[in-house]
């Protein structure tokens, strides 16, 4: 399931967006599959113009993408981007002093394990040998702004910063990634596991690879018809369980991580060979997609008094 998070500010473009019974209609339509503009005028009994202004309102609000197809020619299609949006109606607690926060270029992993089809790639070019695993060793990955590969796991691993004095209330572990198609292609699930210190927390199936339409960041050279962006998915751990975008994934706790026992904190993403989705994996840095941000680490405390 596509889901689109917001805070309150982010939301009041979107609901502005949301505000028409046409633009409703036409996200419900768009749900069974992508539809050119000619399409949803008839299907809607609405004049083509009409539809066009609201295809483009949507567009803006990043709630859909359009894409050029081959028809009769070339035509436009409209595909919708999220099948849900959470808004946070609740400001974190805690205060900035009390957050210590991290965020880790993607190409600087400490261990990784992949196979085929696999690759990465900075800003401005390829690196390494494409479908070639010895690539991932080489030092020049810490340039990587885009690393794909079709099973196995790439390791971060984060400073415990979390002060003597303090106890971890939560952490939360932010990244931008989708699934490994052949160029792209929106149909195609894929189980990604996130570990945390060796300990799994869960799985969470992105239903795509997304592409066609360039990412916000993703530099010029690279085709569209290439992937392009990811989603930005929030993984959260404090001692009621692990959640994905405030969905539960497992009962696993803080508690079980052992956070205080070691000076770094290991985050680990991967694809299992046995997975029941086994569609490969994208993660995007700073410099690709949609999000400007590697893995970002956020990691609440309190005083232990």
């Amino acid at each position: 399931m596509r889901t689109l998070q917001l805070t309150l500010e982010e939301a009041i473009v979107i609901c502005k967006a949301l505000s028409n019974e046409h633009r409703m209609n036409i996200l419900e339509i768009l749900t069974s599959g992508p539809l050119n503009v000619n399409d949803l005028a008839e299907m809607m009994d609405l004049p083509f113009s009409t539809t066009a202004v609201n295809i483009k309102k949507l567009e803006d609000a990043g709630l859909i993408s359009t894409e050029q197809v081959p028809g009769r020619g070339m035509q436009k299609v409209s595909s919708k981007r999220y099948d849900q949006i959470i808004i946070k109606l609740r400001k974190e607690t805690h205060s900035e002093e009390n957050v210590i926060s991290i965020d880790m270029p993607i190409g600087e992993y400490t261990d990784c394990e992949v196979e085929p089809t696999c690759g990465l790639v900075s800003d401005t070019d390829f690196l390494g040998v494409l479908d070639d695993p010895r690539t991932f060793y080489e030092t020049d990955r810490k340039n990587a702004e885009l690393i794909w590969f079709r099973s196995g796991f790439i390791e971060y691993r984060f400073p415990n910063r979390v002060p003597d004095d303090s106890k971890c209330d939560q952490i939360e572990i932010m990244a931008e990634l989708c699934s490994e198609a052949p160029y792209h292609k929106f149909d195609w699930p894929s189980d990604i596991t996130v570990w945390v210190n060796g300990i799994e927390i869960g799985t969470w199936t992105c239903p795509g690879d997304f592409g066609g339409e360039r990412g916000n960041f993703t530099p010029e050279w690279w085709l569209t018809e290439n992937t392009q962006f990811g989603l930005l998915k929030t993984w959260t751990i404090n001692k009621k369980g692990s959640f994905v975008d405030g969905v539960r994934l497992s009962d696993v706790t803080l508690m079980e991580l052992s956070l205080h026992s070691k000076p770094y904190i290991s985050i680990k993403f991967g694809v299992k060979k046995d997975a029941l989705n086994s569609g490969g994996m994208n993660l995007f840095g700073h410099r690709f997609g949609n999000h400007e941000q590697g893995i970002l680490l956020k990691i609440f405390h309190s005083s232990k008094i």
